[in-house]
């Protein structure tokens, strides 16, 4: 299944439903033992978990919010007391509000959707830094941010707060992409589009995905698994030579 990766190490912020869940349990079939954060659901957490163990690799879950630099620096603690490395950071933890035009947002959710979206992508790439780059004596290693095809569209009359967190976010990778390039560290992005996944309910529209799937060009959703083979295909040795991308996983949207 795949190029098993000899024990490597990937981390999965967000990995206890959707892309991030899916994310953990391809990359265990590839070989790579799973670290994932979650906030809120252990339960689905941990049976994440139990799939990467049922694949015959190693899982570590965890509580930590990533916009806490607190918890985060215990999440990355962990990471080396359990498996002494880390290889892959998938920054896939992000969240979303409820429909709204921009008049009617609050300041409390702005601030709430900018630190998840983008502080904690920022402080979990930071930490990772500290153990991939050959400046610290590190192996070199992958970030994927995970951002959003809305990132370009701007979601007018939904949630503008959010695309404007997931611009930040592709700022953020270029930048850093740049940075540690010389550093062995290769940083890329990921924009998924309409996606089967729980988030939409979070927007106050569970069935969003099939009410807009005719505006896609090839005329349905996305599954989480499909977006997970994207960030999985960033993170291996086929993209060598590639830092810095952005690749859209959109149905051509």
């Amino acid at each position: 299944m795949g190029t098993l990766s000899n024990g490597k190490t990937i981390l999965v912020t967000g990995g206890s439903r959707g892309i991030g869940a899916a994310t953990a349990r391809l990359a265990a079939t590839q070989g790579y033992n799973v670290a994932l954060s979650f906030v809120s659901n252990e339960a689905a957490a941990l049976a994440v978990a139990a799939d990467v163990k049922a694949a015959g690799r190693q899982a570590l879950a965890m509580r930590a919010d990533s916009s806490d630099p607190g918890e985060l620096a215990q999440l990355f603690t962990a990471i080396d007391q359990a498996f002494g490395r880390l290889d892959v950071l998938v920054n896939n933890a992000g969240i979303i509000a409820r429909q709204a035009r921009l008049e009617e947002l609050d300041f409390e959710r702005m601030q709430r959707i900018f630190a998840v979206n983008v502080i904690g992508p920022i402080l979990c790439a930071q930490q990772a830094a500290r153990r991939m780059s050959h400046r610290y004596g590190g192996q070199g290693g992958v970030v994927i941010n995970v951002s959003s095809a809305s990132a370009r569209l701007g979601s007018p009359n939904e949630y503008i707060d959010y695309a404007a967190s997931k611009g930040a976010l592709e700022t953020f990778t270029a930048g850093f992409a740049k940075e540690v390039a010389r550093e062995g560290i290769r940083v890329n992005c990921v924009r998924p589009g309409h996606i089967y996944t729980d988030m939409h309910a979070s927007g106050g529209e569970p069935g969003r995905v099939d009410r807009v799937k005719d505006t896609i060009p090839m005329g349905r959703g996305g599954q989480p698994e499909e977006v997970a083979r994207a960030i999985l295909w960033l993170a291996s040795a086929e993209a060598s030579f590639i830092t810095g991308t952005f690749l859209d996983v959109t149905g051509g949207k």
